[in-house]
């Protein structure tokens, strides 16, 4: 049974002590069971910091553990594929009991290496014991093509069997790989598609008898292991496939999927996002948080984009941590005392969106550049649909089709732009009277607010703008006069 770790400087140390103790071996995955039994029935939660997952991937994982299954975690990048994995590890004991010196952790009762089987021999129920902590017992391998048979298993070593004295058909001479390692813990396998077929054969008794060969010796080792992997579906053709006899081995294909909710996106982002900035406040606006998001609930719906490949949920995460960054240098820049992100920071932020895009044939065309653009464009629109359905604009579109227009600067100070929001008829008091802002919201929320009105007017073709960084209605000529001219989100907004 599982000890304490208050219990450290007792536990036993000699295999008559462990009897003494009462100390039982179960099988990991009966360990796994029981422990997550436990958790269940005292309300726990099972995966801390994944979210979206409760009422479909939970579950069904929940049942291949209480099955004693091993599972594959099927599913696009950026869907937390690894770190549930590495969180099934905390349902292991706190620590287990292995024969002092073994590389495969052998149990002090079984031991399945001769090594440890020596020990037994030697000392009996003297034989010294050594505690292995659960952290320990998770051992993870990214699938490569060019792992070997040897990683995975292990291979005869020359200089042990010299430095020993034994011949090489002993078992002493054996170097144990990464599965021999990990037994009585977990063994998980990212991207299993990477790993050659012949590795992949070389998976099926652990799986299945728990065999294994080392250079043709018919050496037994009955390991003791919950096997679990990571797949995306696109690997299956574009670089690798999972053999159908290994397949049919595992226990449970379990789907992951991006979030559902706007709101799980949010959580997720907030979670993962570095926004905090050493010396500074960053106040980042609800309406900046859910145009983000959207940017990447949008590009997993676009047909530009493709979606074989997914968008991983590190866009919004990127995205955030650029416009907060961007956001940045422009308060050390005017000495502002706190980090406010904007629409135009979002702008700033395109590297983080196109590096995160495969596109098909016809975003190939357009180009990844305009596509994060005009995404960013729906993206407002929608936010300000959402937050202010059937809000009037008309004062603030007349006053561009009849001339006016604003040029505020990308890097100009948040008190700089409210002015020349102000001389916009109605901008100002609809961000007040929709909830985008209130006249106590400091300036960068507000301009924030502003910017969320135009950007949206201009996804909606109401009023236009050119590289230039000029706003207007579409049919109109360029602004004339001085002073504000242009709305410019584009090309960096300029005072």
């Amino acid at each position: 049974t599982a000890m304490g770790t208050s219990r450290m400087s007792q536990c036993p140390t000699t295999l008559a002590e462990l009897k003494e103790a009462g100390y039982k071996s179960r099988t990991v995955k009966d360990e796994v069971r029981v422990n997550l039994l436990r958790k269940l029935e005292e309300g726990e939660e099972l995966f801390p910091g994944v979210h979206g997952y409760a009422e479909s991937v939970v579950p069904q994982l929940v049942n291949a553990l209480l099955a004693r299954h091993d599972f594959i975690l099927l599913g696009l990048r950026g869907q937390a594929k690894s770190r549930i994995l590495r969180q099934i590890a905390l349902l292991l004991d706190d620590k287990i009991p292995i024969l002092t010196g073994s590389e495969v952790s052998d149990d002090p009762y079984a031991p399945i290496s001769k090594h440890g089987r020596t020990i037994l021999e030697k000392y009996g129920d003297d034989a010294p014991i050594e505690w292995v902590k659960r952290e320990h017992r998770y051992v993870e391998k990214l699938a490569t093509p060019d792992v070997t048979i040897a990683d995975m298993i292990g291979d005869v070593d020359p200089i042990k069997a010299a430095r020993g004295g034994h011949i090489l058909a002993d078992e002493l001479t054996i170097h144990y790989g990464l599965l021999p390692r990990a037994n009585r813990g977990i063994f998980a396998i990212n991207e299993l598609p990477d790993l050659a077929g012949k590795i992949q054969v070389g998976l099926f008794n652990i799986l299945q008898e728990g065999d294994v060969q080392v250079k043709g010796y018919p050496i037994r080792l009955a390991l003791d292991i919950l096997m679990v992997f990571t797949a995306n579906p696109e690997d299956y053709t574009a670089r690798g496939k999972i053999i159908t006899p290994l397949k049919d081995r595992i226990g449970a294909e379990i789907r992951t999927h991006y979030p559902e909710d706007l709101d799980i996106g949010r959580d997720i982002t907030r979670q993962e996002a570095w926004v905090e900035r050493d010396g500074t406040c960053v106040e980042i606006p609800e309406l900046i948080e859910e145009t983000v998001e959207r940017v990447a609930f949008l590009a997993r719906d676009d047909k530009r984009v493709d979606q074989r490949s997914g968008v991983s949920q590190r866009l919004p995460i990127t995205v955030m941590e650029t416009a907060v960054s961007n956001a940045e240098r422009r308060a050390m820049a005017h000495r502002e005392e706190m980090i406010v992100p904007r629409i135009t920071d979002l702008y700033a932020a395109l590297p983080a969106i196109t590096g995160k895009m495969e596109l098909e044939y016809e975003g190939e065309l357009h180009g990844g550049d305009k596509i994060a653009r005009e995404l960013i464009q729906q993206s407002s629109s929608h936010t300000f649909d959402m937050r202010a359905a059937g809000a009037n604009v008309e004062d603030i579109i007349e006053y561009f089709e009849t001339g006016g227009a604003i040029q505020v600067g990308n890097d100009a100070a948040s008190s700089a732009c409210v002015q020349g929001f102000k001389t916009v008829p109605g901008l100002i008091e609809l961000i007040e009277n929709v909830g985008l802002a209130s006249s106590n919201s400091n300036d960068g929320k507000r301009t924030a607010a502003c910017e969320l009105v135009l950007e949206a007017l201009v996804a909606q073709k109401r009023i236009s703008r050119t590289t230039a960084g000029y706003v207007r209605a579409p049919h109109q000529g360029p602004p004339q006069g001085e002073g504000y001219q242009g709305f410019d989100p584009i090309g960096g907004l300029s005072v």
